[in-house]
């Protein structure tokens, strides 16, 4: 470690707030100049903020494991491994801790569903989907588009994809909030062990998913996976199955509700931009981009130190924790001019890190792109002169790695 980052730790670890996302990047422009890797006793963490060596870590699984990806922040208390336990809760995270060969293995399967031309095909109903919630709020002239569109929308394009129907959209959605909240967030005892029982209902309900499918099979990915089991493929299991259900009835739709609503709000922020899209909806496609890029939904994600390496001149021992920073590095000036700018022009948006990098990278993007896109395109055409309502405060959920507003109240012009 350098003189500079060791002078500069205990300055920044007293302005260091993880959970704290309401507006975390001037701490990391800060801190990628000063000490661009830094250990957080709060967290036991070491936070790496620096676009090239979180890219060198997704990289090289064999050193940086992401088993820890989706296990608790802070480990469970016996209370509330009891609850799990006694739920019979089988599963520590989802895909995106998993590790090859069973990754490879899994994420096969996933792609015989997650074809180019399925996700093609749902372009329609969601922008079917969109406009139908749009007009339950057209003639008001004010909304709040996450209650109202950003919320929902997601969940329904995901759930038709899963064959879940629309009246578990609530449910689902509360068990992912659930997830965070419990893997990431930063709870009380009593608020662990609440969520603990959220958590056995969500795992339950996966594997009736599955169950039911091989009772009565549909034209969805959970039938999809069934169906190569029985014809007699047995290198996917029940459990596994569910764990695929598990992983997606979250990822599916929660980083999207957020993307969708911070990207509405950035844009609207930048009303200069978002009159560019009004008049020019062919930029679109690079507006979701700068989007993903400069208010990614994925703030952090985490790897494990599986052996004693050097990152970016920082010694770090086995068993070292990592939370890689996406909403730092994607803002880094050596990758990208001006990155604390918004800019739907900028030539290397797609450069982005919020979906990964590598064998990790993310089965969804296709359907995040295609979402953004689909929503901007409706909104820009429907309500041109939308505009964020004067006098309001922006929150969002405490934890380290999902960022994205509780409201985004809008006005604009009733005809």
């Amino acid at each position: 470690m350098t003189h500079l980052e060791a002078n500069s730790i205990p300055t920044l670890l007293d302005e260091f707030d993880p959970f704290n996302l309401v507006d975390p990047f001037p701490f990391y422009v800060k801190a990628r100049s000063e000490a661009p890797i830094f250990y957080s006793p709060e967290l036991n963490y070491w936070v790496v903020t620096r676009y090239e060596d979180i890219k060198a870590v997704f990289k090289d699984l064999t050193t940086f494991s992401s088993e820890i990806t989706g296990k608790p922040l802070v480990p469970f208390s016996p209370a509330v491994q009891k609850v799990l336990d006694e739920g019979e809760f089988a599963v520590s995270s989802g895909i995106s801790g998993m590790m090859p060969p069973d990754h490879t293995r899994i994420r096969s399967f996933i792609n015989k569903g997650l074809t180019p031309r399925r996700i093609e095909k749902l372009e329609e109903p969601i922008r079917r989907r969109t406009n139908e919630l749009i007009d339950l709020f057209s003639n008001d002239g004010r909304a709040d588009l996450v209650r109202q569109l950003t919320y929902d929308l997601p969940a329904l394009v995901v759930f038709m994809l899963l064959g879940v129907p629309d009246e578990d959209v609530l449910y689902v959605k509360q068990w992912a909030a659930s997830r965070i909240a419990i893997t990431w967030g930063d709870l009380t005892e009593e608020e662990r062990i609440w969520h603990a029982h959220q958590m056995v209902k969500y795992w339950r309900y996966c594997l009736d998913l599955i169950e039911k499918r091989f009772v009565e099979p549909r034209d969805d990915l959970p039938s999809d996976l069934v169906r190569i089991y029985q014809e007699g493929d047995r290198s996917i299991s029940k459990h596994e199955m569910g764990r695929v259900c598990y992983a997606m009835l979250f990822a599916g739709h929660e980083t999207t509700s957020n993307l969708l609503a911070e990207g509405i709000k950035t844009l609207l922020t930048h009303r200069d931009k978002w009159a560019e899209l009004c008049a020019t909806p062919s930029l679109i496609p690079e507006a979701v981009e700068e989007v993903l890029r400069y208010c990614p939904s994925i703030f952090a994600w985490r790897r494990l130190v599986k052996k004693p390496t050097t990152l970016a001149g920082v010694d770090l021992p086995e068993g070292a924790q990592l939370l890689l920073v996406l909403g730092s590095a994607n803002r880094d000036e050596v990758c990208f001019h001006a990155g604390e700018t918004f800019d739907i022009h900028r030539e290397n948006a797609k450069h982005h890190l919020t979906f990964g990098h590598g064998v990790k990278y993310c089965l969804g993007a296709p359907l995040a792109r295609l979402e953004g896109r689909v929503v901007l395109e409706e909104l820009t055409r429907r309500l041109p002169s939308l505009r964020l309502a004067p006098d309001q405060t922006f929150e969002y959920v405490p934890n380290t790695s999902f960022r994205g507003p509780s409201h985004v109240w809008v006005e604009w012009d009733v005809a």
